[in-house]
């Protein structure tokens, strides 16, 4: 007995020195910097919580601590594309509360909660590699709520801290911020009871040497000028932040993994598909008779002519990489039809709008609709009364981690499949839908009385899109809002705004040269390097969204001996132009 209580005890002396060994080597990975941004500290740490994971960082501002994790698998995905997941889900203990459900925990996700997940997916999506098909989830956990700090900017920050000091191919940092105006002055990172007295709610993310990434916005009829400061402002902050997790990289001495592979193709299938197709689709291209389903129609027709000759040359290619190859060509003739000729595929030039027509009381029993189209986006809003009893109810939980509190005024964004000519499953809202309904309501928010004695819901139903259908909505609810007789204070009116640009040989982070498109269609949307879309009364700004453009291809078309022509992020000061 006594000799097996000795090699018990030699077990457990053993075990527990394992431990400490093991607590001393992973303390040596504990890293904390803490950032000022005016009068208060932001903290990034890493090293202490999920250690099986690629990457995680906790971000802490006051009370308010999010813990973000990053792990992508390094066996490629079965789908051809980047299968990014940013999933942000609130935690009622991180309040202090029980959630107040029948089964006392966390259900599904709530529209914040999506909202904030695509914030943080806009915000990084565009600086994965091109070709990179790999399972990557982001799942951000808030672990403590102050009440005073949002925690959404911090799991912004925290998403790009675990991608950067993870092994996962990323080409950040980013870092990002809350800009808001209260009585004239411009704040940094805001306190809750701040913003409720906020003319502006900015929330930008910018990259290093000053770019931007990726801007949501919300505002009061801004002005130009004092919404150009606050990019300014918050794309000076965001610098801080980017440099202290530079800092903990260079500490920490990241090392990012090599993809077993790069889903591109190759620089000689995209030469041969060039000499093959470029005259067929520059003909289609600039064919001016076309609308979206002809032109999509023959264009696909020349693609499948192409990659039957593409596969004979090239009998061991996968067929993404053939198919890549003819979009590479595609996207190249497309950009430079813009960028040499000053042309566009629907003939207008680059600050022309698409034909507009409106109607207002179309169906007398409603209380106010109006169908908006310009040019193949076609848009059906209905405005609702009821009384306040109807209003968005949010309940305590939420209100206590994200601010959320009861709404009269609410817009719902519906985009039903034969919008496209497409079939496709009728259910729930979508994210896609809650984020463009979000946008649209933003935008039309501050022209809504205060004192308004009812709760009014907006529908908004895309019935035709061929681009911008979320300014559309914009547009077609404020006619609406009117026809019911709603007293706005203004008209409001939105359009989204296309940018095309090549980048500098030396430098291409740069950019050399771009051209800005009004009132993009769908295809050059797709086709080019951001979707900025801005809406605003005669007085001044009611919402922005900056959004840019994945960079799958950027090193495809390259590698290919064609021009340069996308960048990993948006210059400041062409982006707020």
């Amino acid at each position: 007995m006594s000799v097996m209580m000795m090699m018990m005890m030699g077990s457990v002396m053993k075990a527990r020195l394992g431990w400490v060994r093991l607590a001393a080597v992973r303390g040596l990975h504990e890293r904390t910097v803490a950032v000022g941004l005016g009068d208060r500290s932001l903290e990034i740490s890493t090293g202490k919580l999920a250690r099986f994971a690629d990457g995680c960082a906790v971000v802490k501002l006051g009370e308010t601590s999010v813990m973000v994790t990053a792990v992508s698998k390094s066996k490629p995905a079965t789908a051809f594309f980047m299968p990014l997941v940013v999933d942000y889900r609130q935690k009622a203990a991180a309040a202090g509360r029980i959630p107040t459900n029948h089964l006392r925990r966390e259900l599904g996700s709530t529209d914040s909660e999506i909202l904030t997940s695509r914030l943080i997916d806009r915000s990084i999506r565009p600086l994965f590699p091109a070709g990179y098909f790999y399972d990557t989830q982001v799942l951000c956990n808030i672990l403590a709520a102050d009440g005073v700090n949002d925690p959404d900017v911090l799991a912004i920050n925290g998403a790009s801290a675990a991608l950067a000091l993870s092994d996962i191919p990323w080409n950040g940092p980013i870092g990002a911020v809350r800009v808001g105006l209260v009585d004239g002055e411009f704040l940094v990172n805001p306190s809750r009871s701040e913003m409720n007295r906020s003319s502006l709610n900015l929330v930008i993310a910018g990259a290093p040497a000053s770019q931007v990434v990726m801007i949501e916005a919300a505002a009061e009829n801004v002005l130009q000028q004092d919404f150009s400061h606050a990019v300014k402002l918050g794309v000076k902050h965001t610098q801080l932040i980017i440099q202290a997790i530079q800092q903990m990289s260079r500490e920490l001495r990241v090392v990012k993994r090599s993809p077993a592979k790069l889903f591109t193709a190759s620089a000689e299938m995209v030469d041969f598909t060039r000499m093959l197709t470029s005259a067929q689709i520059y003909a289609e291209f600039t064919d001016f008779t076309h609308d979206k389903i002809s032109r999509d129609e023959a264009v696909n027709k020349i693609r499948l002519e192409a990659e039957e000759q593409i596969r004979e040359k090239f009998p061991q290619a996968e067929t993404f990489e053939v198919v890549e190859a003819f979009n590479c060509v595609s996207r190249e003739i497309f950009r430079n039809l813009v960028l040499h000729e000053y042309r566009r595929c629907d003939g207008r030039d680059l600050t022309s709008l698409r034909n507009i027509s409106c109607e207002v009381d179309m169906f007398k029993p409603l209380h106010g609709s109006a169908l908006f189209q310009r040019g193949q986006t076609q848009v059906l809003c209905s405005v609702t009364f009821d009384s306040l009893e109807s209003s968005l109810k949010t309940d305590v939980i939420t209100t206590a981690l994200s601010g959320v509190k009861d709404k009269n005024f609410l817009l719902h964004y519906e985009f039903p499949p034969y919008a496209t000519n497409e079939i496709g499953r009728m259910g729930g809202t979508n994210r896609r839908e809650l984020g463009h309904g979000a946008l649209a309501e933003k935008a039309l928010r501050p022209v809504i009385p205060a004192d308004f004695p009812f709760t009014i819901r907006v529908t908004s139903e895309v019935l035709e899109s061929n681009g911008s259908s979320s300014m559309a909505s914009v547009c077609g609810g404020s006619l609406a809002l009117m026809d019911a007789g709603v007293p706005v204070s203004s008209a409001v009116a939105g359009v989204a705004i296309g940018l095309i640009s090549r980048a500098s040989a030396e430098k291409p982070s740069e950019i050399q040269d771009y051209r800005l498109l009004t009132d993009i269609l769908g295809i050059e949307d797709y086709n080019g390097d951001m979707d900025f879309k801005m809406a605003g009364s005669s007085k001044g700004i009611t919402a922005l969204q900056v959004r840019h453009r994945t960079s799958r291809t950027v090193h495809t078309c390259r590698a290919s001996g064609g021009s340069s022509f996308r960048t990993t992020a948006i210059t400041q000061g062409h982006s707020s132009r």
